[in-house]
């Protein structure tokens, strides 16, 4: 019943993990299978999500960088004494970074063959791992010991316990750093290029001891003749001090204006006549080089065009807020088609316990706006495409899917978050929800759950009064068909406490939602869902048993029994 990440079809590697941190004076030459299942333990799930997820760039965009002066220095080795092999790329969220830094990577593994070329790629949208400094290590340390399997010898300064943990074990930073260190001191001839994007996007105490040991790294590689070149992006603020780098501020540059004017020229689809070529004008300079307000207008006025109204699209133009918030703000309102479906499926994307996949999505949606309708879905008449569809219209175009192997659905940018919640854009937009959206959201996410829990999954799926044991072949046959058949169903088991504990603790009592909750059922359902037999629960197991399990602090509290101990004489 825990509020973890739902578990994957396969089954989880075990890995030998250090116990201490790595030691240079005491090395223990390890096999082949130690080094690989090492290897194997620092990759994660999403580890390409983000970058997958950028667009590639339009064409004519983006190649004013290989010709701009601060990207020619970075490159340039004879001024790696002054630069430290650093180039920090700024702008304003919205401005294109991110696409400009897939576009360099994309480049650099093409143009530079004799290079090892990694990134990272921040994503504030993404689990845990993807915002962390850990996660970039991981991957960074991962990516280069697959580039270069002989520096794979640096996993021998490990001490192994003979103790086993799951793959998703979580590496200590500091033996991460370590390692990477001792990976690109021990490099002879190769040189490393690194992007990595969208500091902004990581919390800023672990952004700042990050740019301190790649500072580092840059100091040991000057001073060792080890060629190490860092690229970063990220927003202006938090502003971070470097004592060596090169800087490229986004705006202002005349590329990126000019990428601007090549997108609307080409995307706007509204003829060649003196008034459209005056509204591509207008457009540009509304714009002030913040490319995603761009890609949105563009969207808007063809679609006013598609109907037929171009004698408008001046007038909608003008109409159209300039800042990018107001543009967010001025999309969710426009019209009150689905708002119900609306406001569940921005509290969805944004309070999940973990990003949803678009299948989730839709289940969770209409668990709480139509729930007959999830009763009744035929999975191969409700097409990806259809699903893809209702999440855009749901969204009013604000979300998408990721383009990776466990497609999850996000908002379409940082910003859109940023407005959402740390502008108060909820807030001018459902004024009736107050200050409290963030409880209430939860409060409502607990029903959906709920909801979709009380569908009679064990009619549709066979499942015996007695579950077969958690590793036998029939089980993992049961687990594959209910995640199919009913695709929201263990997130809404195992996660259905974990929004009531958060909705008590922003003061919404959970006493009735306690005093009714569906025990044996959940129970079993979470039972079917568990790969690992100890970790099934007894038909007896109490529901603060539970709660103690979750660490639901806020529902214990409140329990009846719990409640009763603590009653003064």
């Amino acid at each position: 019943m825990a509020g973890s990440p739902q578990s994957s079809s396969a089954e989880p590697r075990t890995v030998p993990v250090y116990s201490q941190e790595p030691s240079r004076t005491s090395r223990t030459s390890l096999n082949d299978e130690q080094r690989q299942s090492l290897l194997d333990s620092l990759g994660f799930e999403q580890i390409d999500a983000r970058q997958m997820t950028i667009k590639t760039t339009h064409a004519k965009t983006c190649r004013w960088l290989l010709k701009c002066e601060q990207y020619l220095d970075w490159l340039d080795t004879t001024k790696l004494d002054e630069h430290h092999g650093f180039l920090w790329i700024k702008g304003k969220a919205g401005t294109g970074k991110s696409t400009l830094m897939k576009y360099a990577l994309v480049n650099a593994r093409k143009a530079m063959k004799d290079h090892i070329v990694l990134s990272f790629f921040f994503n504030a949208r993404g689990e845990e791992i993807e915002k962390s400094t850990v996660g970039t290590y991981r991957s960074l340390l991962l990516q280069l010991l697959e580039r270069l399997p002989a520096l794979q010898s640096v996993f021998d300064s490990l001490n192994l316990s003979t103790s086993k943990l799951t793959a998703d074990h979580q590496w200590n930073i500091e033996t991460l750093k370590t390692l990477l260190e001792e990976a690109i001191q021990s490099l002879v001839d190769s040189s490393v290029i690194c992007f990595i994007d969208a500091l902004d996007e990581c919390e800023e105490e672990q952004v700042r001891e990050m740019i301190s040991f790649f500072e580092h790294i840059g100091d040991l590689a000057v001073s060792n003749g080890i060629r190490f070149q860092v690229c970063f992006s990220s927003r202006h603020y938090p502003y971070i001090t470097i004592r060596h780098g090169l800087e490229l501020v986004l705006e202002g540059q005349e590329g990126h204006s000019q990428d601007i004017s090549n997108y609307v020229e080409t995307e706007l689809k509204i003829g060649k006549s003196k008034a459209a070529q005056q509204i591509r004008a207008e457009l540009q300079k509304k714009a002030s080089g913040i490319f995603m307000w761009v890609v949105l207008v563009v969207g808007i006025l063809n679609k006013e065009s598609d109907r037929g109204q171009v004698h408008t699209l001046q007038r909608k133009l003008r109409e159209i807020p300039g800042d990018l918030h107001e543009l967010f703000r001025d999309i969710l309102t426009r019209d009150t088609h689905n708002k119900d479906g609306l406001v569940l499926c921005i509290q969805w994307v944004l309070f999940a316990k973990q990003p949803l996949s678009p299948e989730q999505l839709y289940h969770a949606i209409l668990s709480g706006v139509d729930l007959e309708a999830v009763a009744e879905w035929d999975h191969e008449e409700i097409t990806k495409d259809v699903i893809k569809r209702f999440v855009l219209d749901s969204s009013k175009g604000l979300a998408e899917a990721t383009i990776s192997k466990e497609s999850r659905v996000q908002f379409i940018h940082e910003s859109v978050r940023d407005f959402l919640l740390k502008e108060n854009g909820l807030g001018k937009i459902w004024p009736e929800f107050g200050i409290n959206f963030q409880d209430q959201s939860h409060e409502r996410l607990k029903q959906c759950c709920l909801n979709y829990t009380s569908i009679d999954v064990a009619t549709s799926l066979s499942i015996p009064d007695a579950l077969p044991k958690a590793f036998s072949q029939e089980a993992v046959s049961l687990r594959k068909s209910a995640t199919q058949t009913f695709p929201f169903l263990e997130y809404a088991v195992r996660n259905v406490l974990y929004h009531a504990d958060t909705a008590q603790g922003g003061g919404i009592s959970q006493a009735d939602f306690l005093d009714s909750f569906p025990l044996p059922r959940l129970v079993k359902l979470n039972n079917l869902f568990e790969k690992h037999e100890v970790r099934r629960h007894t038909e007896r197991v109490s529901l603060l048993y539970l709660l103690a399990e979750l660490n639901a602090a806020n529902l214990i509290r409140i329990h009846p029994s719990v409640s009763s101990c603590l009653k003064v004489e």
